[in-house]
């Protein structure tokens, strides 16, 4: 399966706490909900109806699991929402206990063994792995060399300081640009290619 990233991001790279003001305060981060002003259904909600239409399964460090988990099973009904809910789902977690993933369709894959559980997933065949929110478990998965696509929206605001996904460790990691569209909000949704996976 293709390991592919999707993600909210300001101009200066931070992608913290898009969807509200509770969803992650570390480091006393106070811009929580910061994307939603830029929402464009059409574009925005497009790029994750496409990326939902081609996963197979939905990859998720424990803090997004948690917060989807409380969400998105009460919008049964609303397609998207379904299609979530019905989708195999892995959680990488140290501390959720089987009686807490209450999620249809979810398995944990322990933080210690997380790397080659999702080196093993990533060598399976079939459709994308969509990785949603997630910061830690992104930057590990790119440093690992383990993504094979961004899609990410560039949300035009700058947030001084944040959560970001890319790894601090000096290596250089190579993308290529397959597409750009831009919203009527001025998102430019860009999707990039590992040059690696190709």
């Amino acid at each position: 399966m293709r390991i592919v990233i999707i993600s909210f991001m300001s101009l200066d790279g931070v992608v913290q706490a898009p969807g509200g003001p509770e969803e992650d305060t570390d480091g006393g981060f106070a811009h929580g909900g910061w994307s939603h002003a830029f929402f464009d259904p059409e574009v925005m909600g497009g790029t994750f109806d496409d990326a939902a239409a081609k996963a197979d399964a939905l990859l998720f460090g424990r803090r997004t699991w948690q917060t989807m988990a409380g969400a998105w099973p009460e919008r049964a009904g609303d397609p998207f929402a379904d299609r979530l809910n019905a989708l195999p789902k892995y959680v990488v977690s140290e501390t959720l206990g089987d009686d807490e993933l209450t999620w249809n369709n979810t398995t944990r894959i322990h933080g210690d063994k997380a790397v080659a559980g999702i080196r093993k997933l990533h060598e399976t065949d079939g459709g994308d792995l969509l990785v949603m929110g997630s910061p830690t478990l992104v930057r590990t998965l790119l440093h690992e060399g383990l993504v094979d696509e961004l899609r990410l929206m560039i949300v035009p605001v700058i947030l001084g300081g944040g959560k970001t996904i890319f790894p601090d460790d000096g290596a250089q990691r190579t993308f290529e640009l397959v597409s750009t569209v831009t919203s009527g909000t001025g998102v430019n949704v860009c999707t990039y290619r590992s040059v690696a996976a190709a």
